[in-house]
């Protein structure tokens, strides 16, 4: 088959061994991908796959079950699927555990599906799973014109929560509004004075991938036993915290990807999905956010757009 090998920090579209299912895996057909900053960190020789995994960028994929391991029933052969992956993604097949792989939602197409996994996966654990939320609270989403933060959005607002959101220009802002966001501000000098007056008693979530100093200025703005969900270092990996906030409000700091977790974490995961929101998706009060969809061989492009922060969603790449 061929895949995306990284060559003195290039992507090229090379030759590599056919992957083979272990026992309780199937083999897809790629038909799509989609980018992730994770690519991004991997590519920079910041974010090594775990152990045992594809050391091929990407972290989802769509795409045909042509092959099952021994311990998956052969009913699945030919089931068109998306999937959550440990890696391999850019490539024209790949293995993982069967529970990984679901069935995608009626109606969607297999190129727009490869859009859903990783984004929707890291909302519902983090969220949901990691955060316990419920209607009626107050979540803050860094970040919100991602792909993680238009899914979020849209969770929130379908399971009675109150999304808002920080991002970087005002064109991203109107578009999170439209999305559902209750209210949004424009990283800038008083970003968080502007965000603390939105609520009275704080937000009972926060979903960061900025790290770095949004941490102690995340701290004064969660409400009594609120939830800071760190998901990404964009900003950096060195911060100060408040032990004052962190004791009075019973504050609970969580570190969380889901890239490492046991498999049986991601097959629960991508269940719930299939679930709970793929319905939604069908019925179409969710969709899939996506910004551009490009081939394989426009991949360094790709990378570019999301380097930028120019994308308002996810970026697609056919294979």
């Amino acid at each position: 088959m061929k895949a995306i090998n990284i060559v003195e920090g290039n992507l090229i579209w090379s030759e590599f061994t056919d992957p083979r299912p272990k026992k309780d895996e199937v083999l897809i057909k790629i038909s799509a991908t989609a980018v992730n900053r994770a690519d991004l960190a991997q590519r920079a020789g910041h974010y090594p796959p775990p152990p045992g995994e594809s050391e091929i960028l990407g972290l989802e994929c769509s795409g045909e079950i042509v092959e099952v391991g021994r311990e998956v029933s052969r009913d699945r052969l030919g089931e068109e699927v998306c999937a959550l992956l440990g890696g391999g993604g850019y490539a024209q097949y790949v293995c993982c555990p069967s529970a990984q792989a679901i069935k995608i939602p009626i109606g969607l197409n297999l190129t727009d599906s490869a859009s859903l996994p990783e984004v929707f996966a890291t909302c519902w654990l983090n969220l949901f799973l990691e955060g316990g939320v419920v209607e009626g609270d107050n979540v803050l989403l860094h970040a919100g014109a991602s792909g993680i933060g238009t899914a979020a959005i849209q969770l929130c607002n379908a399971f009675g929560a109150n999304p808002y959101v920080t991002l970087g220009n005002k064109e991203k802002l109107d578009y999170c509004l439209k999305l559902g966001a209750k209210n949004g501000a424009i990283r800038g000098k008083n970003l968080f004075n502007e965000i603390a007056s939105w609520t009275e008693g704080g937000f009972n979530l926060i979903l960061d991938p900025v790290g770095g100093n949004y941490f102690s200025e995340n701290q004064k703005i969660l409400s009594m036993e609120g939830k800071l969900i760190i998901i990404g270092l964009m900003g950096g990996i060195k911060s100060e915290i408040n032990l004052g906030h962190l004791m009075m409000k019973r504050q609970k700091i969580i570190g969380s990807t889901i890239r490492a977790r046991p498999n049986s974490t991601k097959g629960l995961v991508m269940k719930n999905l299939e679930k709970y929101v793929w319905p939604l998706i069908e019925s179409k009060k969710i969709k899939p956010v996506i910004f551009k969809t490009l081939n394989i061989s426009q991949i360094e492009d790709s990378h570019k757009i999301m380097e930028e922060n120019k994308n308002i969603g996810k970026i697609v790449i056919e294979i």
